[in-house]
């Protein structure tokens, strides 16, 4: 009886590690057991790139830049020219060198710079010297102020595809320059379009 005893504790011990390898399988490999959705890898901040771009008022190019996918945050800001900690009125006397611009954070698995690129020049004209339609003098000049030297020579591509394009009937004067310091404008100026609803520059 006893023998008997230790083969029928024996096969329960053997059924109970087969029925737990079964639950532990079906747990972590079977779509059909599981009703958990499939893991997504997380974005990996460290892979993050920034940009800057100038293309006239910054109130409108941050709006289009916002509805990129890919693009992970965007600040207005000055940068370009000497004074450090600029205002927004000491900008705008022409004074100060800096262009009324934008900073770039991106995920370059999600959006490439080239496509960057192509949204800055399909938003403003590239062909007017310190202007953009009404906004006249050198903070709405066109700019791009690259931080490697794969965004530069991706930009100086980008110049020249468009020249041939005959697209204007003017030559583009987008400056391309090293990054430099860049200066957060204002809080007002941050989303202003979205936080005042109004669709376009004009109201300055």
């Amino acid at each position: 009886m006893k023998f008997k005893s230790e083969i029928l504790i024996f096969l329960a011990a053997i059924a109970a590690l087969v029925l737990l390898r079964q639950q532990n399988i079906g747990f972590k490999g079977s779509e059909k057991m599981s009703n958990a959705p499939p893991r997504t890898k997380p974005a990996d901040p460290n892979r993050y790139e920034k940009a800057i771009f100038a293309a006239g008022c910054f109130w409108h190019v941050q709006y289009e830049f916002d509805h990129i996918p890919g693009v992970i945050s965007t600040t207005v800001g000055y940068t370009g020219g000497t004074t450090e900690n600029p205002t927004y009125k000491q900008v705008c006397t022409g004074k100060t060198g800096h262009a009324e611009a934008i900073e770039i954070i991106y995920d370059p698995n999600r959006v490439s710079y080239e496509k960057l690129l192509n949204a800055f020049f399909e938003n403003h004209d590239p062909t007017t010297l310190n202007r953009q339609g009404p906004d006249v003098g050198l903070q709405y000049r066109s700019a791009i102020f690259y931080y490697n030297d794969s965004q530069r020579q991706t930009a100086l591509a980008a110049i020249k595809n468009l020249s041939k394009s005959n697209k204007y009937p003017n030559p583009v004067v987008t400056e391309v320059k090293p990054a430099g310091p860049f200066y957060q404008a204002e809080e007002y100026h941050q989303k202003y379009l979205e936080k005042t609803g109004v669709s376009s520059c004009k109201t300055r």
